[in-house]
């Protein structure tokens, strides 16, 4: 009898821990809530939309976990990494916000906005006590996406924007077809995640949600998700070394089949066009990437320590006279205010060169700590009962969503939106999962025989027995 960390040649069997779905008062209104920041389903309906749904759960949500504490984890907001970086951002924004460019503008911006994106993440992490509600709320991530793909299928259309070759997704509401592809990048890779740790009807749905997330963002027909999906491979073939070969190249095989047979007109002319920078609107436009991050650059360096304030690019782009744009424009004629497409020049600039470092602590150090996390597991998790071979699972497919987030959010101007502290409350999440999991195995003494794995050198569970105590 022991409590070693066998070999690969040693199998350590355990009570099975199986995973389901499990909601209380508390998870609905977080699955709920979501559902809802994710897919925006509910400006679909007018009839729902009316009611502001977000605003009324996050309302509803904070009052019962504020009068039922017994429902929270604690651990979670008071010893991750990811919740400290959360809380640094909401005090860096108010902090910053007397000494940007429009103290008016950011406070209303973060309290009509931003503390709502806050305010979801703690409550996310305060409500994963294990791991049964971190498999539910990554569900809930995922049928968002089911959701979003529908809309992206079934009633969004199709049409040529100007300076695009392709035709794409057009009159969709919150999200753009920008936007749409960054918020399925990592729900490719949550997708892939649930669809490793189910089975039978569970599996089935996240196959269907699968397909369905890569015909959108073929839809999207945007250049930014197609750099990210690439990324997401990419990360997936190297990093997800807990997953076998064949079935990393299968999820890869079965994203690119359903990205190639679901591009619709031009959508590959569009994508080449990326190979010769120098001829699109984006090198050449005062209004395209390239001048825009060059004056975002500017901006930081005018305002090192606390930025323009939060939401205060596009102010800066066409009324603040810090901006050469502004400072050289013809009186008369009509101005663009310029968003910063590019989350990392978002931050930024707008929250200074310590916006910028808590941005990357954020993204970088995600995949880091996910990795490190990984590598830290005992090793039998990776062959061992539902809920170990989830939670060690969740440290690669986290760090491929939060890879793919990375490098498509360079396309979008997703600092304060939900999609990246949503993933950052997972991996907090992650966390208080791990640790109570292990807190569990130290004090139940584990029975340790050795099996015989196929080929000798793979581990077999068919059999358990009891925990000797």
């Amino acid at each position: 009898m022991t409590t070693a960390i066998p070999d690969d040649r040693t199998a350590v069997l355990t009570q099975p821990a199986t995973l389901r779905v499990g909601l209380d008062i508390l998870r609905f209104l977080l699955a709920a809530l979501l559902i809802i920041n994710v897919s925006r389903i509910h400006q679909h309906f007018r009839s729902i939309a009316m009611f502001r749904p977000a605003m009324l759960l996050v309302a509803l949500t904070a009052l019962f976990a504020f009068l039922n504490p017994r429902f929270l984890s604690t651990e979670g907001l008071f010893r991750t990494k990811q919740a400290r970086l959360i809380v640094a951002f909401g005090l860096l924004a108010c902090i910053a916000t007397p000494f940007g460019t429009s103290f008016g503008n950011s406070a209303q911006y973060i309290l009509q906005s931003y503390s709502k994106v806050l305010i979801t993440a703690l409550l996310l992490i305060a409500g994963i006590r294990h791991t049964r509600d971190l498999y539910t709320l990554v569900w809930s991530y995922v049928i968002a996406c089911g959701i979003l793909s529908w809309l992206g299928i079934f009633v969004f259309g199709l049409s040529k924007s100007s300076g695009s070759t392709a035709q794409r997704l057009n009159d969709l509401y919150t999200w753009d077809a920008n936007d749409v592809g960054v918020v399925l990048l990592v729900g490719l890779a949550l997708t892939l995640l649930v669809i490793q740790s189910s089975k039978g009807y569970a599996k089935i749905a996240g196959l269907v949600i699968l397909v369905g997330i890569g015909v959108t963002i073929a839809r999207s027909g945007s250049r930014g998700a197609f750099v990210g999906l690439m990324t997401s491979g990419a990360a997936l073939l190297t990093l997800a070394s807990n997953v076998p070969a064949a079935k990393r190249l299968a999820f890869v095989v079965v994203t690119a089949v359903t990205l190639i047979f679901a591009a619709p007109a031009g959508y590959w002319e569009q994508m080449e066009t990326m190979l010769k920078p120098k001829e699109d609107y984006n090198w050449t436009s005062d209004t395209g990437r390239r001048q825009v991050t060059l004056r975002g650059i500017s901006y930081m360096l005018s305002y090192p320590v606390f930025g323009l304030g939060i939401d205060n690019f596009w102010r800066a782009e066409c009324l603040d006279p810090i901006s050469d744009r502004v400072k050289l424009h013809q009186s008369g004629t009509g101005i663009r205010c310029t968003p910063p497409h590019n989350s990392t020049l978002q931050a930024g600039a707008e929250l200074g060169v310590t916006g910028l470092t808590l941005w990357l602590m954020l993204l970088v150090g995600g995949i880091r700590g996910m990795l490190r996390l990984r590598r830290q597991l005992p090793a039998q998790w990776l062959y061992g009962d539902e809920e170990e071979r989830f939670l060690h699972h969740c440290t690669t497919y986290f760090a491929v969503a939060m890879a793919g987030f990375a490098v498509s959010s360079f396309f979008v101007s997703f600092a304060w939106i939900d999609i990246v502290y949503i993933l950052a409350a997972f991996m907090a999440g992650l966390h208080v999962s791990v640790t109570g999991r292990l807190a569990q195995g130290g004090v139940q003494p584990l029975v340790v025989v050795p099996v015989a794995g196929p080929r000798g050198h793979r581990v077999s569970y068919r059999r358990s027995v009891a925990l000797v105590r």
